[in-house]
């Protein structure tokens, strides 16, 4: 899995065939703005893909500690959301790989709306037909 998370919460996550240069840099390079900075992980994939594209690229090293570089760059945005949806994925005992997408997108779907969701939103949603806006009311 690639997830991709800014600094406001907007969230992107995709389930990988490998965790390779082929996967991860069509993704990087479709989803990311040219002039943004991506923050990883020590993977070195990350470092070859941001050197592809090319990308400013802010690698943190976890293992020593290093959690922010400059007081600017870090990833614990993307970890948090990855928490989150580790301890809310295992009260499922296991996801079959083939329906992943569907539990990552449940998983969006419940973080947009996790002030107020309500049962009639969440049924919209998984019929496909969510409203965006607030209907108009007839007087």
């Amino acid at each position: 899995m690639l997830i991709l998370r800014d600094r406001h919460g907007a969230t992107a996550d995709f389930k990988l065939k490998k965790a390779d240069l082929v996967s991860v840099e069509p993704i990087l390079r479709q989803r990311l703005a040219p002039d943004a900075v991506l923050c990883s992980d020590g993977a070195a994939i990350y470092h070859q893909a941001a050197r592809h594209i090319p990308l400013a690229h802010r690698q943190l090293n976890l293992s020593k500690g290093i959690r922010v570089l400059a007081k600017v760059y870090h990833i614990q945005n993307v970890n948090a959301y990855d928490s989150r949806l580790k301890t809310w994925m295992m009260r499922f005992h296991g996801v079959a790989t083939k329906y992943l997408e569907n539990y990552l997108g449940w998983r969006r779907w419940l973080e947009r709306h996790a002030k107020h969701p309500s049962a009639s939103m969440a049924i919209a949603a998984a019929l496909g037909i969510e409203q965006h806006f607030q209907p108009l009311t007839q007087t």
